[in-house]
């Protein structure tokens, strides 16, 4: 069981966002909904940190951000807010995941999927070294119902994925830098020497970095690098066939340019990517 908090000044808003989280994990529990900068600032100095933290950005009395400058929050905070260019700041904090609104009940899967797969991600690459060089007892991180946890550990793991890009800036007419979010993205593509990355929209964008740059600076359990001409996104991908000598044929969710073919060599790997090692 995880006890969240919500701070958002739209009762409505709060109102959805609960139902949605109940709906994808009942086990969540709501410690309390706050609607202020300066509420938020008194709740946590006379409650103990939630396990996570969703936040508006635009309060009634100023920016969730003021918050920050007061409280030192040690625990995953996801975002919520109908501004987009806070993206890059949000992502300075303990932020795992900035939800657009209108928020879909997918969109909230996704973001929870994301927690938990960074606790399981973080257990195996922290908790399992740490306590067991001290001679503990096995943490149960790897059990789903139990995601209570260490969070220090698991925001160690964030900010170790932090590394990876989660936004570009994307040159635009005039002196314009327009920001453009990783998880738009359903795939990058080169030909004739210029890179592109086209959105799941299938607008495109000219990228300055090369493909073997783009593949090194994203995260790797959610792009893969399918052939010399492709870098997928797993969100983007509708489809894997089967295709002459063992090969595959990937389709995603929106046209492309040409097929996109996985050698015989490359194929395992695919599989593995894109069920996560489980089969």
């Amino acid at each position: 069981m995880m006890n969240y908090l919500i701070i958002e000044d739209e009762k409505a808003a709060a109102r959805t966002l609960k139902a949605m989280l109940e709906q994808a994990d009942p086990t969540l529990t709501l410690s309390d909904t706050i609607d202020s900068v300066a509420d938020a600032i008194e709740w946590f100095r006379s409650h103990p940190m939630p396990q996570l933290l969703f936040v508006d950005i635009h309060l009634a009395d100023g920016s969730a951000f003021e918050i920050f400058d007061h409280i030192d929050i040690t625990c995953p905070i996801i975002f919520t807010t109908a501004y987009d260019e806070y993206a890059l700041q949000a992502f300075k904090v303990n932020s795992i995941d900035y939800l657009l609104k209108p928020i879909s009940q997918s969109e909230v899967n996704r973001a929870l999927d994301k927690l938990h797969r960074l606790s399981r991600s973080s257990a195996a690459s922290n908790l399992h070294d740490e306590s067991y060089s001290k001679g503990e007892e096995e943490p149960e991180w790897s059990q789903k119902e139990s995601r209570k946890g260490d969070l220090s550990a698991l925001l160690r793991y964030i900010r170790q994925a932090e590394r990876y890009r989660s936004h570009f800036l994307i040159p635009v007419k005039g002196d314009k830098l327009l920001p453009l979010a990783v998880r738009n993205i359903a795939y990058f593509y080169i030909a004739e020497g210029t890179v592109s990355a086209v959105t799941s929209e299938g607008i495109s964008y000219v990228m300055s970095q090369t493909l073997d740059e783009l593949t090194d600076c994203l995260d790797p359990h959610l792009f893969f690098r399918a052939n010399r001409q492709f870098l997928i996104a797993k969100d983007a991908v509708k489809e894997i066939t089967l295709w002459f000598s063992n090969r595959m044929v990937v389709t995603l969710h929106l046209p492309t340019p040409e097929k996109i073919i996985v050698s015989r060599q490359r194929a395992g790997e695919l599989k593995e990517w894109f069920t996560g090692g489980e089969g």
